[in-house]
């Protein structure tokens, strides 16, 4: 229904502020300072109610890799609205986006995953994930492997057992969490916790931590080890190079299932197809969701090794899934955008010319007093903000200097989020060179201003 009268910003802020419930936001601040309205996009822009153009350095969360505005996204949409808007997968039955969308993942994803389990977004993957490794494992009649290995400050969705097989631990003091059977061992972030260790012996220090976890659990209780190729909202941290060789070393030396989550670094995001690609992971299951539809519409599967699907097929129902698994039009929408993503050569573009130019031009913000470390790969970036380079110390424990720079980043045409003092980006794989430019000159003079704060503060 199209508005007959203008609303001011106040207006639908307070509307917003009677009947919405907020995803990871605090209902009474929310209240206070109002919420942000966006109501149009195109291309790496937003604009909000006020009228104010904003770059969106975060592809919506991560998803929006072919940005805003693409009418063939629209009109795929339109088209399987119009022929079959709705129909499930249960019961014996399947319908020709889901084929054809199943047969396209299987061509761009590693070699020996053919088989994908459709759901609605990466927390349900994970949910997935964690009832499919069981039951494979009690198919095997093995059902004492139970226990998943996790990372701290990993993030693999914010369901029950999505948010107990991540690591933050302010989503684990909130509903009882971790569940059961859910263990999580050191991550691989050098810049916050490698101390006077270099990033090569950290790299195997962190990955080694996964062999004495075995070890202590019991190689015959544990049923998988899950992990995102760079762990996105637990700051873009980028493993040391040594971390994933020896993470593949020790799996091979034990029976224990690899997933890798890909609903982040999936479709494009590290120049690769996938983060397994970037690192020659071979996973036996491979959630993944966002950069399947650009975010234009709720989708999200697990890619299934053949290996575990041999075994699955012998074991009789799976009693699992979703209303929404494989929708039509959401599995239509998914088809053209990986059709746009392979026409015009986006992935590729993403890690000969516009990652590398990303990354060069992100480097340069090394500079900046406040900035500790510069990191990224591809399409994703994060810098770290210090009030002191070489004890990479912190202006305090709270992540204030981060939320002080985001404020002042949305306050000038920016989107760049903060994870504690972290601060992160991953805009749409489309953004031009010239977008670029103007996201480091907007990021620098926010640095600025984040630096000018702390001054007056002395």
């Amino acid at each position: 229904m199209i508005e007959k009268t203008k609303q001011s910003t106040e207006e639908k802020q307070l509307k917003d502020q009677h009947h919405h419930l907020h995803p990871f936001s605090d209902p009474a601040g929310l209240k206070k300072d109002g919420v942000r309205v966006i109501e149009s996009a195109e291309g790496v822009y937003l604009r909000d109610s006020d009228g104010n153009r904003i770059l969106d350095g975060m592809a919506g969360l991560w998803c929006v890799n072919l940005g805003y505005g693409r009418p063939e996204l629209v009109e795929a949409a339109c088209h399987q609205m119009k022929e079959l808007p709705y129909y499930n997968t249960f019961f014996k039955t399947t319908h020709n986006p889901a084929i054809k969308l199943a047969e396209k993942l299987s061509e761009i994803t590693p070699k020996h995953m053919n088989h994908v389990f459709f759901t609605g977004s990466g927390s349900e993957c994970n949910d997935t994930v964690l009832r499919m490794a069981r039951h494979y494992w009690a198919s095997k009649n093995q059902p004492e492997k139970q226990i998943f290995i996790s990372r701290e400050n990993a993030y693999h969705g914010s369901t029950v057992a999505g948010a107990s097989l991540g690591g933050m631990k302010p989503m684990h003091k909130q509903g009882g969490l971790p569940i059961p059977g859910i263990v999580h061992i050191q991550q691989p972030y050098w810049y916050g916790e490698g101390g006077d260790l270099c990033p090569e012996a950290f790299g195997l220090k962190a990955a080694q931590s996964l062999e004495e976890k075995i070890l202590e659990l019991g190689e015959d209780n544990v049923a998988a080890f899950i992990a995102e190729p760079i762990q996105g909202a637990g700051g873009v941290i980028v493993p040391p190079e040594t971390y994933w060789p020896e993470i593949k070393r020790i799996l091979n030396k034990y029976d224990i299932l690899l997933v890798v989550d890909e609903v982040i670094c999936g479709f494009g995001r590290t120049g690769e197809w996938f983060g397994s690609d970037y690192y020659g992971l071979q996973p036996d299951m491979m959630p993944m969701a966002k950069g399947m539809s650009s975010g234009y519409l709720p989708i999200g599967g697990v890619m299934v090794s053949d290996r575990v699907v041999e075994v699955l097929e012998a074991g009789g129902d799976f009693n699992h899934g979703f209303t929404y698994s494989g929708h039509p039009t959401a599995a239509a929408v998914a088809l053209e955008n990986i059709r746009i993503l392979q026409e015009e050569k986006i992935v590729e573009k993403a890690k000969t010319t516009v990652g590398p130019y990303l990354q060069k031009r992100w480097a340069e913000l090394a500079n900046h007093p406040l900035v500790g470390e510069t990191r990224g790969v591809g399409m994703v970036a994060a810098l770290e903000i210090t009030n002191n380079k070489e004890a990479r110390t912190r202006f305090d424990d709270n992540g204030t200097a981060g939320t002080v720079c985001r404020d002042f980043c949305f306050k000038n045409g920016l989107v760049m989020r903060a994870v504690g003092d972290t601060m992160i980006i991953s805009p749409p794989l489309v953004i031009s060179h010239a977008e670029i430019d103007e996201l480091v000159t907007k990021a620098r003079k926010c640095l600025d201003l984040t630096m000018e704060y702390f001054n007056a503060a002395v």
